[in-house]
């Protein structure tokens, strides 16, 4: 059956009903405001450093010694713009929400500085995500490669993802982490926070479902599996009820500390001793010595159903 194109007659005034939320709502919109942040142009400069940061995996094929400096070159030049741009903008309505705003500042050249001093951190990052691919390789069986690390584990996806996100935020840039970090949850189902702090040779294996929250603190050489959550345990608030914000709510995970799936630990005072093992399903609120295994009391077993003689011994499974 056809349309009927006299139901559109409807839409002007539905049109007018919508536009008047906006003024009666008025959180969730940014009209008459200075230009915010981009989100295709803030993924666009991700792409652009893992291509610095990974050169010859990525979109550009045929590079070698003799062609990377030039290719780099015209990539760090783009970035310069774009992170100049993008950082002023976000400065600029960082100062408008909090009432900060000034109209002697000068957005551009403080996201320029800003820019300039990000891009002196790329050898730097390079280097820590070395020792990041290299625990993947080290840390799996089934791995064959460096290279399939960087094609394949959505680990370093995340993990590079937050590097260049935490990086701009030790700067004070704001917004733009959060955008990234966000960005690469939704590709890998790994949400870490900006925020958190992630020493050297850093693994988490499979990846779905880690969640590592803003003020958490992990070490050298930690190995993570598939949903572990190092999260707050509880969430302090003030005489009127709102939330505190600022204080440590997360967990400290020292050095080679491996955590397996689905394992809680929750707390800023929380702190994971050095050399030590977190099992499956763990729930952990507070601390535990270097050297020290935390595993949950095994569990049985209960089968109904009808089993054959000869297929028993196959349930006799660990995990």
């Amino acid at each position: 059956m056809a349309s009927d194109f006299r139901l559109k007659e409807q839409l002007p005034e539905l049109t007018d009903q919508i536009v008047a939320t906006y003024t009666k709502v008025g959180a969730i919109h940014h009209l008459g405001h200075c230009a915010l942040p981009n989100y295709d142009v803030i993924i666009s400069c991700i792409d652009d450093l893992k291509d610095i940061l990974f050169p010859g995996y990525r979109r550009r094929e045929g590079l070698h010694i003799g062609n990377v400096t030039y290719h780099v070159g015209d990539l760090i030049d783009g970035l310069h713009d774009k992170l100049t741009t993008q950082i002023a903008r976000a400065l600029r309505q960082d100062d408008r929400v909090t009432g900060r705003k000034s109209e002697d500042c000068d957005y551009e050249a403080k996201g320029q500085a800003m820019a300039i001093a990000f891009l002196h951190r790329i050898p730097e990052l390079r280097t820590i995500l070395a020792t990041d691919a290299r625990a993947a390789f080290d840390g799996d069986p089934a791995c064959r490669s460096i290279d399939e690390v960087v094609f394949c584990y959505p680990g370093l996806e995340a993990i590079t993802s937050h590097r260049i996100a935490h990086e701009l935020r030790r700067l004070g840039v704001p917004f733009i982490p959060r955008m990234m970090s966000e960005w690469a949850h939704k590709q890998t189902g790994i949400d870490i926070h900006p925020g958190a702090t992630i020493g050297e040779s850093f693994f988490i294996d499979h990846g779905t479902g880690v969640v590592i929250g803003e003020t958490c603190e992990i070490g050298h050489h930690v190995k993570i599996y598939q949903g572990v959550t190092l999260g707050a345990l509880s969430f302090a608030t003030d005489g009127d009820g709102n939330l505190v914000r600022g204080h440590k709510r997360h967990p400290t995970i020292e050095d080679y500390v491996v955590i397996y799936a689905n394992a809680t630990i929750l707390g800023g005072k929380t702190v994971v001793g050095h050399h030590s093992v977190i099992g499956s399903s763990v729930w952990l609120t507070h601390s535990v010595v270097p050297h020290t295994t935390v595993t949950m009391e095994k569990p049985k077993l209960r089968i109904r159903a009808e089993i054959p003689d000869e297929l028993k011994p196959e349930l006799n499974y660990q995990i």
